[in-house]
């Protein structure tokens, strides 16, 4: 991963009482967090972060269990996850920065912002659906679904002991299906990088580690419903791509945050490794002071 002159950001791992979080930083200037969603890491924002870096410190993580971080037993909720990286920047030295999440690392980077409200000065929620509000309507088998936004592997994902039997072995198969299955940019998903992810989820337990973000979300949903209680009052940019999640993006944050923008990208559910430069071109100035 490299700045916007090509020079490389440093790596390094920093323990956190049950948890090593392997990540990338770079750049100078007001600090900002990239968050990845599965079955990616923090590879997921290299294509984004030259943008950044000119005027921002980047601190890009593999989240607990993911990438070259630590694979604890337990903790995959996403108050436990948000906690992680809050504790990370803090001891980085950032009091203060904005939030940068994708699929899951959005869901994530909405449990930062409510939860350490202080240190959090603004959340981009880019291509995610949220536990407790709609997320559940995606997962049920219908004649709408199937011609929407049907998700049948999460159901599969939440039986004990199966699914770590069948994906065994086929950690490749998995990564590669769900990667370009998803996107609609032709050449966004290339072998090199296919290759990276599928180095990570073929750690001994990097499957368990995947399996166990999917079985806490019924915790998930019930710790983003608290969270609401509290409307986030920072500004939000929502991303989606038309191929996807769309604007339920912008719509979902609204029930969520009193200050939210919304962008439709043409592209899929992947739009930082899809079309980089034109999310650069909305997030760039969002971050501005």
């Amino acid at each position: 991963m490299h700045d916007h002159r090509g020079h490389p950001l440093t790596s390094d791992r920093t323990t956190l009482g049950d948890v090593t979080l392997h990540h990338h930083s770079g750049g100078s200037g007001p600090a900002v967090v990239l968050l990845h969603g599965i079955p990616k890491t923090s590879h997921h924002w290299r294509l984004l972060v030259p943008h950044l870096t000119p005027d921002h410190a980047v601190v890009v993580p593999d989240l607990r269990g993911f990438g070259d971080s630590s694979h604890p037993v337990d903790g995959y909720d996403v108050a436990t996850l948000a906690d992680d990286i809050a504790a990370l920047m803090a001891t980085l030295g950032h009091q203060q920065y904005a939030v940068v999440g994708e699929d899951w690392g959005a869901v994530v980077g909405y449990q930062l912002a409510a939860r350490h409200r202080d240190q959090v000065t603004s959340l981009t929620f880019i291509e995610a659906l949220m536990p407790g509000f709609g997320f559940e309507d995606h997962t049920l088998l219908s004649p709408e679904n199937t011609q929407g936004l049907f998700l049948p592997h999460v159901g599969f994902y939440f039986m004990p002991d199966l699914p770590e039997l069948l994906i065994a072995g086929h950690e490749r198969e998995l990564v590669e299906a769900t990667i370009t299955g998803e996107r609609t940019v032709p050449g966004s998903a290339p072998a090199e990088v296919i290759d990276e992810y599928v180095r990570c989820y073929s750690h001994p337990d990097g499957i368990r580690s995947l399996l166990s973000v999917y079985r806490a979300m019924l915790t998930d949903a019930e710790q983003n419903r608290r969270a609401r209680q509290q409307p986030l009052r920072v500004p939000v940019l929502a991303i989606g791509g038309n191929a996807f999640i769309g604007s339920r993006n912008e719509e979902v944050m609204k029930l969520l945050a009193q200050d939210v923008r919304g962008h439709v990208f043409n592209c899929g559910h992947d739009p930082a490794e899809e079309v980089p430069d034109e999310v650069a071109g909305v997030l760039v100035p969002f971050l501005a002071p």
